[in-house]
């Protein structure tokens, strides 16, 4: 029965189920990058370059000529979709930089703590020490005397 509880306490403890929770929010997160990825930067994209479809970009490795991605796959043609790549590589772009901005706001609504200033105990001055070391001088001499 104590395995059950050792895991139990294993599930509840913070860090999990702060995981937990990151797994789930980021799931949401991932659909929402996608959607902004495909519905509307993909689409702009196309138009700034002429209405090309990078999904739709590939090269057939058999050595024909397709018309288009669908075709090749129905010859079973083996293909490099390069536009899926390209379509990868600005998702990322994308989720960095939306990572990016919710770190820095993070990182600015921290409260900034001062720091303690570090006061290093001050030692006797060069004087104070020539002084003490003639005190000294001075008693050793007395009990010669």
């Amino acid at each position: 029965m104590t395995f059950f509880k050792d895991f139990k306490a294993f599930l509840m403890k913070g860090d999990i189920i702060a995981l937990a929770t990151a797994v789930v929010v980021g799931a949401a997160f991932n659909k929402i990058v996608s959607s902004v990825v495909a519905d509307i930067i993909m689409p702009l994209i196309g138009v700034v370059t002429g209405g090309v479809d990078f999904s739709q970009k590939f090269i057939s490795l058999d050595g024909n000529e397709y018309e288009t991605l669908e075709a090749a796959k129905e010859a079973e043609a083996a293909v490099l979709t390069y536009g899926n790549l390209i379509q990868a590589i600005i998702y990322f772009i994308i989720v960095a930089f939306f990572i990016f901005l919710v770190l820095r706001a993070y990182e600015r609504t921290k409260t900034k703590k001062a720091a303690p200033a570090v006061t290093t105990p001050k030692g006797p001055t060069q004087e104070e020490l020539l002084t003490e070391i003639r005190d000294e001088l001075k008693r050793q001499n007395k009990g010669k005397v």
